[in-house]
């Protein structure tokens, strides 16, 4: 529900719809809503109140004639209108509200086409990814307005703090209000400088969703789900080779989703999972994207990256993976956008080949040049490889430190579970 510190609607909530029913509706519809009403408006605040004054007149009138038939246009319709509302009221005081409310009353109510109200969700990811927005506040503005996540959420994918998110956000829409950034999607020759921000911004939706940052649950479907379906769309618009990379990245990550974890929501690795469980329906349009990408020549990181998961997805078990392929492919990789979390990937990929102590090795360098020291994965992967040379008091002492830095629920079990499984071997002399 929406972040600011007043009531949320289904605090409403009488004898009408129930408080599952109104929260699911708001996860699905609020984003799609908000868009379109961002379009009609015309400013990013005056659409937040009007989405969030729409649920409440919605669990008010519901609860007396039920459901209607589209409730989303419903919404739409509602939010406008208390909008209009809303600025006659204050015209009083600013009497170029009286102008702009005369303006928005003007139109009239538009035909809510299906088409029409998804586009509205391409035009706002463009809108937020415009060139005239410093980079890090186009991703930031995007996964907030876009996909709803909190600051808290957006701050860890960046590593910086939610206050320091929030301020991003804020000038973010400053700039698009005083500058007049359009609310369109760009012309076709616009696309492809257009798109590096755009594919950024969605790859952290759907990393998000895949592997979210704190919490009770290792996964969040919807995003991932959203994810995947902003990929579409893009694709749809321009068949750029590496908009299928990401696309096919996305769906061999999510081809994985239900072996992740077990019955009880536990974490499963990827050694253990049963590949039985592996979505092959996805598995065979990513590696076909992949395919198109590659022969293409004209692909980037997420290309290679798709196709290094394409590997493991081909591999009927972790023994049988060919490691030494996948090595190659980070080489390339890091060739093409040297990263130390693509250096990590590699060790680990290397220990798979040459044994646990290349990968320790490559893992100390890191550590060295004082890169990742607060990553909970690179203290994880160097526990595991301590532990299979047999340093077990290293091992215990990077499982701590990963489990202190861990943040999502299920991987602080599963670190406690590792550490725990060392109190059963023998301590070294």
């Amino acid at each position: 529900m929406p972040e600011r510190g007043r009531s949320t609607p289904t605090d409403h909530v009488g004898n009408g719809p129930t408080l599952a029913e109104i929260d699911s509706l708001y996860r699905t519809q609020s984003r799609r809503v908000l868009a379109t009403l961002i379009r009609l408006l015309g400013d990013f605040e005056l659409a937040e109140e009007a989405l969030h004054d729409a649920f409440i007149a919605a669990v008010q009138q519901w609860s007396r004639d039920g459901l209607p038939s589209n409730p989303r246009a419903w919404l739409v319709s509602a939010g406008r209108f208390k909008a209009i509302d809303g600025l006659r009221r204050r015209a009083r005081f600013d009497a170029s509200l009286s102008l702009l409310a005369d303006q928005l009353d003007s139109h009239e109510e538009p035909e809510w086409e299906h088409e029409d109200l998804e586009d509205d969700r391409l035009r706002l990811i463009f809108t937020c990814c415009h060139p005239a927005l410093p980079a890090d506040a186009q991703v930031a503005l995007t996964l907030r307005e876009v996909c709803d996540l909190k600051t808290e959420e957006i701050a860890r994918a960046f590593f910086v703090s939610p206050s320091t998110i929030a301020q991003r956000i804020v000038r973010a829409k400053q700039k698009i209000r005083d500058a007049g950034i359009p609310y369109r999607v760009p012309t076709r020759e616009e696309l492809p400088a257009r798109l590096d921000n755009v594919l950024r911004v969605i790859y952290l939706v759907f990393n998000e969703g895949y592997s979210a940052s704190s919490g009770s649950a290792l996964t969040r479907a919807d995003l991932s789900a959203e994810a995947i379906r902003l990929g579409r769309l893009l694709l749809e618009l321009l068949p750029d080779p590496e908009l299928m990379g990401l696309l096919a990245l996305m769906l061999l990550h999510d081809s994985r989703r239900a072996a992740r974890t077990d019955e009880a929501g536990e974490l499963v690795r990827l050694d253990d999972q049963d590949r039985s469980r592996w979505n092959q329906t996805q598995i065979a349009e990513g590696a076909e994207l992949v395919q198109r990408s590659l022969a293409s020549r004209r692909f980037g990181p997420y290309t290679v990256q798709a196709a290094i998961v394409a590997v493991h997805a081909e591999a009927a078990s972790s023994a049988q993976t060919d490691w030494a392929q996948i090595v190659g492919l980070y080489d390339l990789l890091l060739r093409i956008s040297p990263s130390p979390v693509i250096e990590l990937n590699r060790a680990v990929a290397l220990a798979m080949r040459d044994g646990a102590t290349v990968g320790l090795a490559a893992i100390d360098r890191l550590l060295a040049r004082g890169e990742l020291r607060d990553y909970h994965l690179l203290h994880a992967a160097r526990a595991d490889f301590c532990r299979q040379l047999g340093r077990l008091d290293e091992a215990r002492e990077a499982y701590r430190t990963a489990l202190a830095l861990a943040q999502l629920e299920p991987e602080k079990r599963f670190l406690q579970q590792r550490l725990n499984e060392l109190d059963t071997e023998p301590r070294e002399a």
